[in-house]
């Protein structure tokens, strides 16, 4: 019996901030891969590991991990005012699908590195030393974002002294701005609270009823307060993922808000849509000691997040998240704002497992509805190993 033999595709292995992932030049793929469908899923899937019931991806270049099982597509854009698109897929660790319906904000900060040294940016835009400012169409969720790439010699920089909570090493630093994180296709306002609320009344069947604040700015995410499922907020991964009664309990909530915030008809839906909505849950400052040993000290936050990706507790924060998390607190009256001490505020620094992240977002009230025009993040991001990935030719 003969078998197919393995086909190469030219790939880079990226970290962008707490997340890795494999990312492609869209010309790069087999040309049935080129075009959205099932046998681009099927590549990808394979690429990662995916659905691996072991949950390990041994036969894969996927991490196991929401953060670390990621793919990302680039192509020049065709957008006026663009200079690449960017389509994120995140890849189901033990089933066999890939979630399109989000993007992810770490790796975000990767995309212009990749674009600059993969030839996707026009040369004469790239200084010999300064900053090349990449404008990114993220195909996701239609929004623009900005990444301002440091270069040295005609090339990207990527070590420096930047540190980032839940990133072993420091690097260069990358600022990425999130352009009108939650207006709608059109760029209007008016569509960040799906329900309408700042806060809303979340019925979740063996459970009960809880508050909810539920934005789509980011990503769509619905946030809780700690003490309401018994958490203060200080909670590290295993306190979370190694209960997997706390593991359903979140689903289910996740489930029940993904169907109220109308991103699902019937929550049986929710089970294909794992990447969204996030779901969080928020506490007052209080001191803790981190993954890392870091001591975190209350003085040293504005609040407490925890937050869910993928069925599991991140190990630092999803950086659309983080979006999410900033422009919430910069609204008063949001169960976000209000762990924060209900001050209006423009920059805000909550504590995560790993550490801490400050994120800026400025929002205005325009004829009764919340509009948010940018947040602001840093990241860094570090090519890994480029080169090919191998897959089995009749895989796709």
């Amino acid at each position: 019996m003969s078998y197919p033999a393995q086909i190469k595709i030219p790939a880079t292995y990226m970290r962008g901030g707490t997340s890795k992932g494999v990312f492609f030049r869209l010309q790069d793929l087999p040309e049935a891969a080129q075009q959205a469908g099932k046998a681009r899923d099927n590549l990808l899937l394979r690429v990662i590991g995916s659905p691996d019931p072991y949950a390990k991806h041994t036969d894969g270049m996927g991490g196991a991990t929401s953060s670390t099982s990621k793919t990302v597509i680039v192509s020049k854009s065709e957008r006026a005012d663009h200079d690449v698109d960017y389509l994120f897929g995140q890849v189901s660790i033990d089933k066999p699908f890939v979630d399109w319906s989000g993007n992810c904000g770490n790796l975000s900060a990767a995309v212009g590195p990749f674009a600059i040294s993969n030839g996707l940016i026009d040369a004469a835009q790239i200084p010999e030393n300064g900053v090349c400012e990449v404008r990114i169409w993220q195909a996701n969720i239609e929004k623009t974002i900005i990444a301002r790439v440091a270069i040295t010699n005609g090339e990207v920089q990527e070590t420096g002294d930047f540190e980032l909570d839940g990133v072993t090493f420091p690097a260069a630093e990358i600022p990425v701005e999130f352009i009108d994180p939650a207006s709608d296709e059109d760029g209007e306002g008016g569509s960040m609270f799906p329900t309408g609320n700042l806060v809303d009344k979340l019925e979740v069947p063996g459970i009960g009823t809880l508050q909810a604040t539920m934005i789509d700015a980011g990503i769509p995410t619905v946030f809780i307060n700690a003490d309401a499922v018994n958490y203060n907020g200080t909670e590290l991964q295993e306190a979370i993922n190694g209960d997997p009664d706390a593991l359903l309990m979140f689903e289910r909530i996740r489930a029940h808000a993904a169907l109220q915030m109308g991103l699902i008809n019937e929550l049986g839906e929710a089970e294909q849509r794992q990447h969204t909505p996030k779901v969080a849950f928020v506490a007052p400052p209080q001191s803790y000691v981190a993954s890392s040993g870091k001591q975190v000290a209350a003085t040293d936050v504005d609040l407490l997040v925890r937050a869910l990706s993928m069925g599991k507790l991140h190990h630092a924060m999803m950086g659309t998240a983080a979006v999410a998390i900033g422009t919430a607190a910069a609204i008063p009256g949001t169960l976000v704002n209000l762990a924060a001490g209900g001050e209006e505020r423009k920059l805000v620094t909550f504590g995560h497992p790993s550490g801490t992240l400050k994120v800026g977002a400025e929002a205005t009230l325009v004829n009764g509805e919340w509009q948010v025009k940018k947040a602001i993040m840093s990241r860094s991001a570090r090519i890994l190993m480029e080169g090919t990935v191998r897959v089995p030719g009749d895989c796709f």
